[in-house]
């Protein structure tokens, strides 16, 4: 099929480097599945995707992102080719996908064009509005609406970003509402026998996590302590710094200035009962960290860059989430969590006292932690449907 008008203008003003060469890894054997995602923000659903597709299929999942994404064993990871047709035919020519699945609504249309030209079978996930790529805003007659025609299936995540495709030009027969997916949350690991051992010496006293300590936060966090100590007299505080280095420097602070039993794992102590503040260093071991803290404070999120430790970590270990208001790349959870109700920000050292005093309370800590899980958790059902629908694709029944 000819290109049509706006695809024309479209690829007429898309600038290509002659020079330009793309890399690719090696071609793995067997059947791919193609993911893009716009955004590493936006790719933590495909990530969770990616891992039932390994794992039940046995596929080969290549994702494409233009931001940097953490490396997924099974997962080919590359940077998307330019939307220009030589780009986008060198990319299919070399990855000869059997589907590609694309997150939220990025459209690009000399792709798709491409895509529909082979007989590719296209779909979105967890759409919200179709949008063109960010350096190609503009308007093309009747490009949106023959671009989205390619996609077999539109699952959005509410009836807002449902009508915005069929508005666009979707097919609306192809459109769904089929709500949220799953986010990759891989459960971060600990030794049992560890744990058990811990959780003995920690029995019957409440205990919080300072997690990713920046030493810019150090004073905020003995502050809060210090308050709640006035109501939880036997209150043990974790702090992992974000700066392993500062384990033994901010130890010695501690002691001088607070006069606290303090306690340092790296130096093989125990936090006896009398300890008021135990310092550990490995972050390897967030996982057993996390298990034991009914409460939590994510580290960076006051005066630091923003935070830096991923809250989903803490919400699908049953940690219930402070945190304050640099929430920095991790600003969507952070705003899921808090419509949710199951984080609770605070704007200064005075207010984490304050925070963390009241949610110290079993009840409170309890129905934070399971809304955290619930956010967390959330989505299965719908990472589910999309399994079924690209297997039915690769298959050539969708």
């Amino acid at each position: 099929m000819a290109p049509s008008l706006g695809l024309t203008l479209y690829n007429l003003g898309q600038r290509r480097d002659p020079q330009a060469n793309p890399a690719y890894a090696a071609r793995p054997a067997g059947q791919i599945a193609w993911l893009h995602a716009p955004t590493a923000d936006s790719a933590r659903a495909l990530l969770a995707l990616a891992r039932r597709l390994i794992d039940e299929d046995g596929i080969v999942v290549l994702l494409t992102c233009p931001d940097e994404l953490p490396l997924r064993e099974g997962i080919v990871v590359q940077r998307p080719p330019a939307d220009t047709p030589q780009d986008t035919q060198a990319f299919l020519d070399h990855w000869r996908p059997e589907a590609a699945v694309f997150c939220e609504g990025e459209i690009r249309p000399a792709l798709l064009h491409e895509l529909n030209q082979r007989k590719i079978p296209a779909l979105v996930v967890n759409g919200r509005a179709p949008v063109l790529p960010r350096d190609r805003d503009g308007w093309y007659p009747g490009l949106m609406r023959s671009a989205l025609g390619t996609f077999r299936h539109v699952s959005a995540v509410d009836e807002h970003a449902a009508r915005a495709f069929r508005k666009a030009g979707a097919v609306l027969s192809a459109v769904a509402v089929s709500g949220r997916m799953e986010e990759d949350n891989a459960v971060l690991p600990c030794l049992e026998a560890e744990r058990a051992a811990l959780a003995r010496l920690f029995v019957a006293r409440p205990v919080w996590f300072a997690t990713s300590l920046p030493e810019a936060e150090e004073a905020a966090v003995i502050e809060a302590h210090r308050r709640a100590l006035q109501q939880a007299h036997r209150l043990l505080l974790i702090i992992l710094p974000e700066d392993p280095a500062r384990a033994e420097p901010l130890a010695l602070h501690i002691e001088e200035t607070e006069g606290w039993a303090v306690a340092m794992r790296s130096q093989e102590q125990e936090p006896e009962p009398e300890t008021e503040v135990f310092i550990v260093d490995n972050p390897a071991e967030y996982g057993l960290w996390y298990r034991l803290s009914p409460v939590c404070f994510i580290g960076g999120s006051l005066y630091g860059t923003g935070a830096l430790r991923d809250p989903l970590e803490a919400a699908a270990l049953g940690s219930a989430i402070l945190h304050g208001p640099r929430t920095g790349r991790h600003g969507a959870v952070f705003g899921r969590l808090g419509a949710a109700r199951a984080a609770r920000a605070v704007a200064s050292p005075a207010d984490l006292g304050e925070a963390l005093g009241d949610v110290l309370a079993p009840e409170r800590t309890a129905r934070l932690a399971q809304a955290a899980w619930a956010v967390a958790t959330d989505g299965a059902e719908v990472t589910e449907r999309a399994v079924v629908m690209i297997r039915q694709l690769m298959n050539g029944q969708g």
